[in-house]
């Protein structure tokens, strides 16, 4: 049954179980009343108009059965009135919210459904228009998305048919530093494929984090031994402060990975003669690492853009990479249950970015490892 009609039917139902009460209720206690009032007033009411006592009740009994027959009648009439206006008003939205749903189902985000005065229908009203403006924007994020990753493509397979077009035609020897650069485009794509997997499974919360604890100090300075020969080489000095353990339950691979990139990226941002500073500490409940650099800066317009993706900030020492290294970074920290944030004093001025994560009560052996979804 539709609910239309159980709605009708239910306030039906509903009348006439109360109509059936009243009408015993009155038929069993109207008699006793009207003998009990017809007592006090006394013997000489017995004989009115030439009428005994008796059909004086018998008439009175028939004409309540009348009335209540009749006032059941207009009850039940009433009441299906009522059933019909009350059964319209309770669908009208709700069949505004299947509307909305089945355009929603269609791929049409825009259906933005008015809400109603019931408190409740409105919540659920309320609920179908955030869940059209999610899927909107996840719409528009993937879009987008296509659209960034076809250009970031477009760049290494223009140079990479460009070579091979030069060595058909002669142009290009087809000799090792022909071949080193068609390698370089090569790896620079599989880099690009190896990202955007990595920030999908960011996005989608499917990373597999294996926890254990561990010293984020001890991380820090990992990384760091890891890059100081392409700081040397590029003369730039690398102070490392992180001494005092810092204990964590974290995936030590992927937390390397995040303190690889920021350093990576201070690297890119501070000419030859600056200083990069990765430091690592316990503050306020949470552990920190600090990366910061005497670099290029970020403005503040700046600040949270970096980690969206595909954006760069306008400089040229940034300017390499797929530029989604800082957004797999933060969902990697976020999923840690922490995250990365950044700060600077302007362009010029260098930049801090800064990775808070749950801090544990002390390092031991590592615990069973754990994935996280």
């Amino acid at each position: 049954m539709r609910l239309s009609a159980r709605l009708f039917v239910s306030s039906v139902v509903v009348l006439l179980v109360g109509a059936a009460v009243s009408s015993l209720t009155v038929r069993l206690l109207a008699p006793q009343l009207f003998d009990r009032r017809m007592g006090m007033m006394g013997p000489g009411v017995e004989m009115m108009g030439g009428h005994s006592g008796s059909s004086v009740r018998a008439a009175f009994a028939s004409a309540l059965n009348t009335a209540l027959a009749i006032g059941v009648l207009a009850s039940i009439a009433a009441a299906a009135v009522v059933a019909v206006l009350v059964t319209r008003q309770v669908l009208r939205p709700l069949d505004a919210v299947r509307a909305a749903t089945r355009q929603i189902a269609a791929g049409r985000y825009q259906a933005d459904i008015a809400l109603p005065s019931t408190p409740e229908l409105a919540e659920l009203a309320s609920d179908v228009n955030a869940l059209a403006h999610a899927l909107a924007a996840t719409e528009s994020r993937r879009t987008r998305l296509l659209g960034e990753v076809a250009h970031e493509m477009r760049t290494p397979l223009t140079s990479l048919d460009g070579y091979v077009e030069g060595m058909i035609d002669g142009v290009f020897p087809a000799d090792r530093s022909t071949l080193v650069a068609v390698s370089e485009e090569l790896r620079r794509l599989h880099r690009l494929a190896d990202d955007l997997s990595s920030l999908s499974r960011t996005e989608e919360g499917r990373l597999d984090l294996q926890r254990v604890d561990a010293d984020l100090a001890d991380l820090a300075r990992r990384a760091a031994s890891r890059l100081a020969p392409q700081f040397e080489d590029a003369d730039v000095r690398l102070v490392v402060d992180a001494a005092a353990p810092v204990p964590v339950h974290v995936d030590p691979d992927r937390i390397t990975q995040v303190l690889t990139n920021l350093l990576g990226n201070a690297l890119l941002a501070t000419p030859a003669g600056g200083t990069v500073t990765v430091g690592a500490r316990a503050s306020g409940g949470a552990a920190e690492v600090v990366v910061s650099d005497t670099g290029a800066g970020l403005a503040a317009a700046d600040l949270e853009r970096v980690f969206e993706r595909f954006y760069r900030a306008p400089s040229e020492r940034r300017s390499r990479g797929s530029g989604i290294g800082l957004t797999i970074a933060r969902g990697i920290a976020r999923a840690h249950g922490g995250d990365i944030t950044a700060a600077s004093d302007g362009p010029g001025r260098g930049a801090r970015f800064t990775v808070a994560l749950p801090v544990t009560s002390g390092t031991g052996g590592d615990r069973p490892s754990g994935t996280t979804p």
